[in-house]
């Protein structure tokens, strides 16, 4: 990507996995998103609080279970419940 001086700009890595088509990301790639560390979102993910999927040994947010939960809390704080 490059900005109007034709300099090399990189992608912010949330817009990048905003707009990337895979259909999970990593808990890595999940806690990225949501603003918090790494360890929190592997307690979430343990506790049931962030959605995930084993395929195998790897433990993978699925997208569309995130951005739904994501939505569900902004409805709930704008009171649309």
């Amino acid at each position: 990507m490059q900005d109007h001086d034709g300099r090399s700009v990189q992608a912010s890595p949330w817009t990048r996995l905003l707009s990337d088509d895979r259909l999970t990301w990593t808990i890595t790639e999940a806690a990225q998103l949501l603003g918090i560390s790494r360890a929190t979102a592997y307690e979430a993910a343990h506790r049931g609080e962030l959605p995930v999927r084993l395929i195998g040994r790897r433990m993978l947010v699925p997208r569309t279970a995130l951005l739904r939960l994501l939505d569900q809390d902004n409805s709930t704080e704008s009171g649309l419940t």
